[in-house]
């Protein structure tokens, strides 16, 4: 903006692409010119190399068109700023009228949000990392009360612990209103437990499946926790499955299945 207060003349010349590297034109990497270029050069800045006296502030290889004087530009206003191409920023701007409308429209939104907020423009920021910090401390909270909630609700449905007779412990769990995402706790908490054994989990969440299978690490090399939540999710409306050897998980439209899911799995291991 103060370039464009300068309201200095817009200078305009055709010159060859050499000539105007030399005086410090501006061209754009890869770009290919002709025998002729058009150099636009704006604003004074004593030092910069540019130009043929070398105070030109702004000189480029440009075939667009410009206004006679910059002070004809009013106001520069920054709106935004992003990639168009590898090595290629973007910058976007308003001038003129539509730079004064957009700083009145900022302002009177920096008005609203501080009388939601109930304080003083400047005491905008403050007020609001207050509330992020709060809302991060908050979420911390949730989350920990969560899991709590999520460890607790293992007896809300039913626990069956099975020693096989290949020496597989086969525990299944059944639980309600337990989210996919805290399945993995669980099965977590499961191993760490138990030295030696294989989990499953099925949770009914709004009349929806949610599945994970752990194994422990001794019997990793025997049985994949993919497999069997593979050999489960049919059983619960679903398809698949993924994951790692020692815990998958899964999903389904439906948990009545859930019974006839375990007896899949307890097969599977038992043909170990």
């Amino acid at each position: 903006n103060a370039m464009v207060q300068q309201n200095s003349e817009v200078e305009t010349r055709i010159m060859s692409p050499d000539e105007a590297r030399n005086i410090g034109a501006v061209a754009l990497f890869g770009e290919k010119y002709g025998d002729e270029v058009r150099v636009v050069s704006m604003g004074t800045m004593e030092g910069s190399g540019k130009g043929r006296k070398g105070n030109s502030y702004s000189m480029e290889l440009c075939g667009g068109t410009h206004v006679g004087r910059t002070g004809e530009i009013g106001l520069f206003v920054t709106t935004g700023e992003s990639a168009s191409a590898a090595g290629v920023r973007r910058i976007d701007a308003v001038t003129g009228d539509a730079a004064r409308n957009y700083l009145a429209e900022q302002d009177h939104i920096a008005a609203e949000v501080a009388l939601m907020l109930k304080t003083g423009r400047n005491g905008v920021v403050k007020k609001v990392k207050s509330l992020l910090d709060e809302r991060k401390t908050l979420t911390a909270e949730i989350e920990r009360l969560r899991k709590e909630l999520a460890a607790g609700s293992t007896a809300s449905r039913s626990e069956k612990n099975t020693m096989l007779e290949n020496g597989i412990l086969f525990s299944v769990r059944q639980l309600s209103e337990v989210s996919g995402r805290d399945l993995p706790d669980l099965v977590d908490d499961y191993k760490s437990r138990n030295d030696s054994g294989v989990v499953l989990i099925v949770s009914e969440v709004g009349g929806k499946a949610a599945v994970a299978a752990g194994v422990t690490d001794d019997l990793s090399g025997r049985v994949s926790a993919i497999d069997i939540v593979r050999t489960a999710t049919p059983y619960l409306g679903g398809k698949g499955g993924g994951g790692r050897p020692d815990f998958a998980q899964g999903g389904g439209s439906q948990a009545r299945g859930a019974e006839k899911a375990a007896e899949a799995v307890e097969n599977l291991l038992r043909r170990l």
